[in-house]
């Protein structure tokens, strides 16, 4: 069935919160937040809405693959962060793209390359569009004659599978669902599934950094790639197909989180796993959250390398499960295509119980039907999934809604949590009169956690986002401060620039500022992200 993608917020119209979701989703809310204003506002239609007019006119060759249709520009002029849908809601677009691009093969983003260049015009990959740090938005301070929405949704397929390597050559426009659907026939799978999976593409997630739904051994899309195909304005890039190299730098690591602004990205070979056999799963409930932390680090430091270990704290537990704790839920889950893992559930089951942790339900078990979930898993699972749409029904009644992550050591991680909570809470009621802070850890290392906060506060009406940018600004810097990394897998974008410009050390900044003069002389590719802009005109 066709699905309608909503231009101003998550996902597909069809899939929204129906009625009685979004009645219950508000009553939790107002019992939660008695003082909140819930008051309901509707997005406009987008031929309502005072775009600017295209002030592009693309060379003949380049037409058939552009376009100028309002709903395409007002869509691909955002992410999908809640300052994103805040803003879409309010009908404030004062930047959209002049042309949305959409090639149809690698030649045609070549020529886009070349025009754009010759014309000063800036260039944004759009990759699924499931930005939420502004790395799409054409926010532009330089002098450019326009900008252009470059859209790989075209570039989707699975051109060659290795069987025998296991990995296969896939173009970078692909979505999740269609990138799995293409490898099942195979028995094949990228096992990459963000939250964002059904909305964001491989190419996205390449220059992103993005993590996965896994949260041990391969957590970034960095660690299944065998080699990239770049597409820069001054040629073209073809890495080695290799299982690894010592070769000096790594070339696919120039790129790699370079969100962009170095070339785009159209080609990768990928590392594939064979799909899934055996699944176990299963939560256990704290009393204590510093127990529940510490029981986390011996299974993260265990060798047992869990696919599922995410550690909700009390509220988030409570929030996403409806279970009540005093310190926490731990949700683990293993799965192999290759054996049984019976063993390793139960092994790190004894971890936490050594810690005070109780498991409320036996492990279960599963085949390749589907994963084994237990009730709380099971539901933090539909949570998870509806979560950015539930995001989009609040941002809709004033509420503010919207996450922050980062990554630090396990020395750090009590301080860190600890000056978070402090600064947030201040900030909350400070800012908004109050709110709730939530934490989970979405992947854990053997030395170090990757905490994942949820804030919720009452907001006021054509304040969100000032009120939110105020929060972040003060809680980026806690995080910075107290030893973690503005961005974990949320990418830098421009919202974060300020603060990576903070923890990037200055030598790497003028090497990759010198990659960009060499890559990108014109300097239309994605200004502002990651570097200051320094447009060339010709």
């Amino acid at each position: 069935m066709s699905r309608t993608r909503s231009w101003w917020g998550w996902g597909t119209v069809e899939d929204a919160l129906d009625e009685l979701e979004r009645a219950d989703l508000l009553a939790r809310v107002a019992a939660m937040m008695p003082g909140a204003v819930l008051a309901a506002h509707e997005p406009p239609d987008v031929a309502t809405l005072d775009l600017p007019p295209a002030r592009l006119v693309p060379p003949a060759p380049l037409a058939a693959l552009c376009s100028t249709e309002p709903v395409d520009r007002a869509a691909h002029s955002r992410g999908k962060a809640f300052r994103d849908v805040v803003r879409n809601l309010s009908g404030d677009l004062p930047e959209v793209p002049d042309l949305v691009v959409r090639p149809v093969e690698e030649r045609d983003v070549v020529d886009v390359l070349d025009w754009c260049s010759r014309e000063a015009v800036a260039v944004v990959a759009y990759g699924g569009g499931s930005s939420v740090v502004g790395g799409v938005e054409p926010r532009l301070d330089g002098d450019y004659a326009g900008s252009v929405s470059l859209d790989l949704g075209r570039l989707d397929r699975v051109l060659e599978v290795d069987r025998t390597s296991r990995a296969a050559r896939i173009q970078a426009g692909v979505l999740g669902p269609r990138l799995e659907d293409q490898l099942r026939p195979h028995g094949l799978s990228l096992r990459f599934f963000p939250q964002s999976f059904e909305f964001s593409s491989l190419g996205g997630w390449l220059a992103t950094h993005a993590g996965g739904h896994f949260a041990t051994l391969q957590t970034h899309i960095d660690d299944l790639v065998e080699s990239l195909r770049v597409v820069t304005p001054v040629g073209t890039s073809q890495s080695r197909r290799l299982p690894a190299s010592g070769a000096g730098p790594s070339p696919d690591q120039l790129f790699l989180g370079s969100e962009g602004i170095l070339g785009v990205i159209t080609e990768a070979w990928m590392r594939l796993q064979e799909r899934p056999r055996w699944r176990r799963g299963a939560s256990v409930h704290f009393a204590d959250y510093a127990a529940a932390v510490d029981a986390t680090r011996a299974v993260a430091q265990s060798g047992l390398h869990p696919a599922n270990c995410r550690l909700l704290d009390p509220v988030e537990a409570f929030l996403a499960t409806g279970v009540a704790t005093g310190g926490g839920v731990l949700l683990l889950g293993f799965e192999s295509a290759d054996h049984p893992v019976d063993t390793a559930m139960d092994r790190a089951v004894i971890l936490c119980r050594e810690h005070g942790g109780t498991v409320a339900e036996p492990p279960r078990g599963g085949d390749a039907d589907g994963p084994a979930r237990d009730g709380a898993t099971a539901a933090w699972r539909s949570s998870f999934l509806r979560m950015p749409y539930q995001r989009d029904v609040l941002a809709q009644h004033g509420m503010i809604v919207e996450t922050f992550e980062t990554a630090c050591t396990w020395d750090r991680f009590p301080a860190l949590h600890a000056a978070v909570t402090d600064a947030a809470t201040t900030a909350l009621r400070e800012i908004c009169g109050g709110g709730v802070l939530t934490c989970r850890f979405t992947h854990v290392y053997p030395d170090g956690p990757a905490p994942y906060f949820g804030v919720y506060a009452g907001g006021r009406w054509g304040s969100q986002v000032q009120q939110w940018d105020e929060l972040k600004a003060v809680l980026s810097d806690t995080l910075l401060a107290n030893g973690g990394t503005i961005t974990h897998h949320h990418a830098v974008g421009r919202d974060h620039r300020p603060w990576y410009d903070r923890q990037r050390p200055d030598l790497v900044a003028a090497a990759l500022g010198a990659a960009k003069q060499r890559l990108d002389p014109a300097g239309v590719l994605n200004p502002g992200v990651l570097l200051p802009t320094q447009p060339r005109r010709p």
